[in-house]
């Protein structure tokens, strides 16, 4: 029989004693202890109820039926791993290649993100015979000492910037190096990326990899202007790299327009290698590449077998499969495009109410709210941010921020979030900034009072 579950509080204090501090809490001075979900709805000890704006690993929902029951059925008949055959492997592969460019015919798989982007980067320095890497700022590409190195989210924390990574400007046309009002922001980005290569190659250095998320998640809710990651692409091609397009945070359908985030920038742009994870397993932990033949043959030149003990096992397929079906079948896609366009409209209008909303940007169901202090300089109001977010805690609202600034309200719940849940969401920012907008009024009242 399960135990009887604990107090909220001695949880707390187990976790504080048993757990790395390191391993952070949302809401840390006040955790919510959380102990069922279903859908787009999370759940307390208590059974109160909260909107989750926040989990884009439960993709299709929380606890969906048809993941459960995928599991469920796959488990009672085999777990095992990928060096016998089963037809759940190939049968996903299959299914995933059809939602690809062609050339992205060759599918490795693993048990997360990190250990995708880890891969993606053996490859393009196998294939290339070169080292360097360059990334976006702000980026972060996962958890592995390999990917921290490639991460200016954690490197600059840490021991710094490897000789062999470079950091271009993140394409952020809001408060970036180009903004809106530059008269070709893409060209601009994308020579920076050129600049980059040039300065290196002058020492010497050789380019492995152009390393960058479709969307940039942790940098801000960032939206690059369509066209730059061809033209970036076009640079590191030449300098005898590949681009390497990681949709861990974005892909399989959320941007509604498209099932991957990079056919944001168009038709004719190609990843030469795509990295998968997070929502791909709906909480199962799976994640995915998929590249070209020809970089998949010359890492297997090396003559080094590739093995991952878990990877592609029949259980994760059959979750695999069943993710793919849900998203089908429920028309997910479609969803994210209305229901993330009716997010966008209502939050626009509360741009024009709110003077601390600077922009709002995004596609389908990723959506970014950036608050600022002021409209000239567009200074980020942290403070603000992480007292909003704490209120619509108190609301039964889940809502995170991110950005350089910490400004960002990050938007990216499951694809079954509804239009009732953004009137909701958008209602009760519009309570709180209302109360906050008055509460500062009359505090500047009686400052002036008070001179």
């Amino acid at each position: 029989m399960r135990p009887e579950p604990r107090p909220r509080d001695e949880t707390l204090a187990l976790r504080r004693r048993l757990i790395g501090s390191s391993c952070k809490l949302f809401f840390s001075n006040n955790p919510v202890k959380i102990v069922k979900a279903k859908g787009q709805y999370m759940y307390d000890e208590n059974g109160r109820q909260y909107l989750d704006c926040i989990n884009n690993v439960a993709h299709v929902g929380h606890c969906h039926p048809a993941i459960v029951k995928a599991a469920h059925e796959q488990s009672q008949l085999l777990n095992t791993n990928s060096r016998y055959l089963h037809d759940n492997l190939v049968d996903y592969a299959e299914r995933l290649s059809k939602t690809l460019p062609g050339k992205l015919c060759t599918f490795y798989f693993l048990n997360s993100g990190s250990e995708a982007n880890d891969l993606a980067l053996r490859l393009a320095r196998q294939y290339t015979k070169h080292e360097d890497v360059i990334v976006l700022d702000h980026a972060y590409h996962g958890h592995l000492t390999s990917l921290i190195d490639i991460s200016p989210y954690k490197f600059r924390n840490l021991e710094g910037q490897k000789e062999w990574v470079h950091v271009a400007p993140v394409p952020d046309t809001y408060r970036g190096l180009y903004r809106e009002d530059h008269e070709d922001s893409v060209t601009a980005y994308a020579n920076e990326v050129k600049n980059i290569i040039e300065q290196a190659q002058k020492r010497g250095r050789k380019i492995a990899a152009f390393f960058a998320e479709s969307l940039p998640s942790v940098g801000g809710q960032i939206i690059p202007p369509a066209g730059y990651f061809q033209k970036a692409a076009e640079h590191v091609h030449k300098a005898g790299g590949i681009f390497i397009a990681d949709e861990i945070q974005v892909g399989f359908g959320r941007v509604g327009k498209h099932f991957w985030a990079f056919q944001l920038q168009g038709e004719d742009f190609v990843p030469d290698i795509v990295t998968m994870g997070k929502p791909i397993g709906n909480g199962h932990p799976i994640a995915c590449i998929a590249t070209t033949t020809e970089i998949a043959e010359a890492f297997a030149a090396t003559g080094v077998e590739y093995f991952n003990t878990f990877g592609g096992n029949p259980v994760s397929c059959a979750i695999g499969l069943a993710v793919l079906d849900v998203i089908e079948k429920e028309h997910l896609q479609a969803h994210a495009t209305e229901v993330g366009n009716f997010l966008m409209e209502l939050l626009k209008e509360q741009k024009m109410k709110h003077p601390i909303i600077g922009d709002v940007r995004g596609s389908g169901l990723f959506i970014g709210v950036d608050l600022i202090k002021d409209q000239a300089e567009r200074t980020p109001a942290t403070a603000e941010a992480e007292y909003l977010i704490t209120r619509l805690k108190e609301e039964y609202i889940l809502l995170s921020t991110d950005g350089p600034g910490r400004n960002v309200l990050k938007f990216k719940p499951p694809m079954c979030f509804n239009k009732e849940d953004a009137r909701f969401v958008v209602d009760t920012i519009d309570k709180l900034l209302t109360a906050m907008e008055k509460e500062e009024l009359n505090q500047q009242k009686t400052s002036t009072g008070a001179t």
